[in-house]
């Protein structure tokens, strides 16, 4: 909505309200923070991500390629501009937590923790792309 004074047009400010923004930034950095310690768990080969691959019969390379794209992935979510890529890396984020959710779910056949946490970045990556504010949309 804008309003015309002389030969100017002056562009009112879209009313967003504070606390969509909060919980927008909320569930994005917490969404973020997660992601960036697993994508470099996994480069580091830090603690249980050794076994976390093996053991459901991926070959150790993989912690290469999942945590190049989980720290992308967070990069591209939190930096300013770049609508299409963000849709890209928020897409990118649910396929990978539910592809490991689904992989542990087949390989052990349990629902415990290693399918309920990522499940619950698949749900933050959703909740994240559903509270955007306008500049980061296509």
């Amino acid at each position: 909505m804008s309003t015309i004074i002389g030969n100017e047009k002056i562009a009112k400010e879209e009313y967003r309200p504070i606390g969509r923004m909060v919980a927008y930034w909320v569930v994005t950095i917490v969404l973020a923070f997660s992601i960036a310690l697993s994508g470099i768990g996994q480069l580091m080969r830090y603690g249980g991500n050794v076994d976390l691959v093996t053991d459901i019969g991926f070959p150790l390379y993989v912690t290469n390629i999942l945590g190049g794209w989980k720290l992308l992935g967070v990069i591209v979510i939190v930096m300013p501009g770049f609508p299409r890529l963000k849709e890209w890396a928020y897409s990118g984020l649910f396929f990978l937590m539910t592809g490991a959710a689904l992989s542990h779910a087949f390989a052990y056949g349990d629902y415990g923790f290693h399918i309920i946490l990522p499940l619950l970045y698949a749900l933050l990556s959703i909740a994240s792309w559903a509270l955007r504010p306008k500049s980061r949309k296509l």
